[in-house]
């Protein structure tokens, strides 16, 4: 029975929902943990409670899976017994009332404003691929962008009129994205001064390319922007990531919204964006405890 539903699931994911087929293995595997889980205590999925959804996190972390991974787990069940609730297979969630472990989630770290600054200003714009840098630099801090989302633009995805990207995210989800003037600015250098002094023979369609004009690697990326964090001395280790995490936590400060932070990160869950609230509270936290004479 287990078998069969997961299979009805698991296409209902592929096909109707268009998720990829590296998400889906996610959901598979966690959803087979928990009808492990259920087979030891004698039940199915379809036959779960509250209770026994709760046995499985405190079973996951009893076994010393990580607190993203459990929240991964817990995710993948709620959105598995939505489904069952839909399809009218059960008629109540056992996942309802079993509250996100946000407490267990490692905190993302991120820049401070200034740290931002040293790392932007790393690049050499008087060479072609120093420019290239600086423009890549920008605009990953300037929109939150996914290294791999990046590195995948093409010059048809950039709207520099209107200071807009076309993104292609995960499962294939479609976003627009905007960017500042900073950025722009840059932008417009790379593509009339840098981009062509890079390019070799070969044609490329893709907007950050390599010295061989082909699409840079998400290696190589992950590559050229910890050595800029290195070549300015900073404390922690720089990756792209760092700077998407710094792009929505100094949005939340100034006071955007977080729907419209979803929307431009791509999350597909506004449980996933939350998190940077969490960030900025223990910010005002540390400044507070560090600066005020009564802390």
């Amino acid at each position: 029975m287990d078998r069969k539903l997961l299979s009805r699931f698991f296409s209902h994911l592929l096909i109707e929902r268009g998720l990829s087929p590296k998400t889906v293995e996610s959901y598979e595997r966690d959803l087979k943990k928990l009808s492990s889980f259920l087979k030891a205590r004698g039940k199915g999925l379809t036959d779960a409670k509250g209770e026994d959804i709760a046995g499985f996190i405190i079973h996951l972390r009893e076994n010393g899976l990580d607190a993203r991974t459990i929240a991964r787990a817990l995710s993948a069940s709620r959105t598995f017994y939505r489904y069952l609730i839909r399809e009218e297979l059960i008629s109540s969630d056992p996942t309802a009332d079993i509250g996100t472990p946000r407490f267990w989630m490692r905190l993302p770290e991120v820049l401070t404003p200034e740290e931002v600054e040293e790392l932007l200003s790393a690049p050499n714009v008087k060479t072609p691929l120093g420019l290239r840098d600086k423009a890549m630099l920008e605009l990953l801090y300037a929109t939150g962008l996914r290294a791999s989302e990046l590195v995948a633009l093409k010059v048809g995805d950039v709207n520099l009129k209107e200071r807009f990207l076309r993104v292609v995210g995960k499962g294939d989800k479609e976003r627009m994205v905007p960017f500042g003037e900073k950025a722009a600015y840059y932008l417009k250098r790379y593509l009339s001064k840098g981009r062509e002094k890079i390019r070799e023979d070969e044609p490329s369609d893709y907007l950050f390319i390599s010295r061989k004009g082909g699409a840079l690697t998400r290696v190589r990326f992950w590559q050229i922007v910890a050595s800029y964090g290195q070549k300015k001395g900073l404390k922690r280790k720089v990756k792209p990531h760092l700077l998407r995490h710094s792009f929505a936590t100094h949005l939340l400060a100034r006071g955007a919204d977080l729907r419209s932070i979803q929307m431009m990160l791509g999350h597909r869950n506004l449980v996933t964006t939350e998190i940077y609230t969490r960030v900025l509270k223990e910010r005002l936290r540390e400044v507070y405890e560090r600066y005020h004479p009564r802390a």
